[in-house]
């Protein structure tokens, strides 16, 4: 066994690359694909004390397991690494010598905007296939037809069907990393043997939520078939793998199929999103002590990802889940980026975003605590639209002249107070998560002496 230099800290997540039966009643036994967590490093570098998702502790081998590390995606995973979008003819020429037969990449059509061209080294010298766009599919012979590019591609490297030769080895684009490569490369690639999909729960533009099965634990599997939209989610599910809260909904992993289906596996969270579950219950359902928890919960988690550099920008009641015994975990990280790298200009949410980041698309943590704010009030509200009864193109101006939402009805006082810290005009003014939390604590505390 080779020797561990550096141990792994407590809590570090790391999948089985094999099965591991045990040989003694102090190892833990695991098949090849578990997760399992470190809970203490062992006198013996070459085996750690973990446990597995049951609970049940024990030691393993070290070198039987992977640890799972965060995927950094800095734009630069690929679904589709060998599309090179718009270049010329000469371009991909050049990209594609020296020749090698079975050398390819697929580019936009120069000739025919909205169609592609797939490029083949073949015996010396590049073919040009003219891949048409036809009702809603793709095709180089009018035979074949496919969903997408993924798919296409996938089906001519196995066989050459027509073209010069089959499809050996991609061109890949300079800057960019093959997501399939680097999900299993950080641990974070699951069997989809291993998944069983049930029931549709949710149905979005991307795609279906379906509940699942991985290996007998229940789970939420967003299912993603466009190539252009699955790109779009392996940002997100590259985010998920680089945060790890209570109050943040959970990856567990991600399935890339060759012909373009992408599956985001999260934790199962039982009562939905947090809006229709307070819609559907109530204040008759649901007290004070309930609706401060929620907020504490979320906030736990924005403090959290403030803590780590990193903003939602999307904050809001819709995108928080509730699971079976009732905490709140915030979900949906789609338009979550590091600080640092925020410039691009998302469809935004008007009444939940605060007004710089609508004005000058300047997004910080401070945008999420006017977020937060609004979220308080459909939390106070149960699951009220905010800004009731103002027309959403006067909702803007309104705010930017200093206009803020009442108090919902039955609302504390200090609750109130918050909210409207949560949304004063200038960000620097607006409390941290981590004093939001504190105030929020203590708003409990008093609660419970009281009760």
């Amino acid at each position: 066994m080779t020797e561990v230099q550096n141990p792994w800290p407590q809590g570090t997540e790391c999948v089985a690359r094999y099965t591991f039966k045990g040989t003694s009643e102090q190892d833990l036994p695991f098949n090849k694909g578990d997760v399992l967590t470190i809970v203490v490093v062992t006198k013996d570098p070459n085996w750690y004390k973990a446990k597995n998702a049951a609970g049940r502790e024990g030691t393993i081998p070290v070198n039987y397991v992977q640890k799972r590390e965060g995927v950094k995606s800095d734009g630069k995973l690929s679904l589709m690494p060998w599309f090179h979008g718009k270049i010329t003819r000469d371009q991909a020429e050049h990209l594609l010598n020296p020749p090698e037969t079975g050398l390819f990449l697929v580019r936009e059509s120069t000739n025919f905007p909205g169609d592609y061209t797939l490029c083949v080294s073949c015996e010396g010298k590049v073919e040009h296939y003219h891949i048409i766009y036809h009702d809603g599919k793709l095709t180089i012979d009018e035979e074949g037809y496919f969903e997408n590019l993924m798919q296409l591609v996938e089906h001519y490297t196995k066989d050459p069907d027509g073209l010069c030769t089959r499809l050996i080895k991609p061109k890949v684009k300079e800057g960019t990393v093959a997501a399939q490569d680097e999900f299993s490369r950080s641990g974070w690639s699951l069997n989809r043997n291993d998944l069983k999909l049930h029931q549709v729960i949710g149905k979005g533009e991307f795609g279906d939520v379906k509940v699942g099965d991985y290996r007998g634990t229940k789970v939420a599997v967003k299912c993603i078939k466009n190539d252009a939209t699955a790109q779009a989610f392996i940002a997100e599910a590259s985010v998920m793998t680089q945060l790890r809260h209570n109050n943040l909904v959970q990856l567990l992993g991600v399935i890339v199929e060759e012909n373009g289906s992408l599956f985001i596996v999260t934790e199962y969270m039982a009562k939905g999103c947090l809006v229709d579950f307070l819609r559907s219950r109530g204040r008759t359902v649901l007290g004070g002590d309930a609706l401060v928890h929620f907020a504490i919960d979320v906030c736990e988690a924005m403090a959290y990802l403030e803590a780590n550099n990193f903003v939602h920008r999307d904050l809001a009641a819709r995108n928080v889940l509730v699971s079976d015994d009732n905490i709140a975990k915030v979900s949906d990280f789609g338009l979550t980026k590091e600080a640092s790298s925020i410039q691009d200009t998302a469809k935004l949410p008007v009444k939940w975003t605060s007004p710089e980041a609508l004005r000058e698309k300047k997004f910080s943590t401070k945008s999420d605590v006017w977020s937060y704010g609004i979220l308080l009030w459909e939390i106070y509200s149960f699951g009220r639209v905010p800004y009731p009864k103002i027309p959403l193109k006067d909702v803007v101006p309104r705010v930017e002249k200093g206009y803020k939402m009442n108090c919902p009805d039955g609302c504390p006082e200090v609750i109130y107070n918050i909210m409207k810290q949560c949304w004063n005009l200038d960000p620097a003014v607006r409390p941290s998560f981590h004093n939001l939390k504190d105030w929020l604590q203590r708003v409990s505390q008093g609660m419970e002496r009281r009760d």
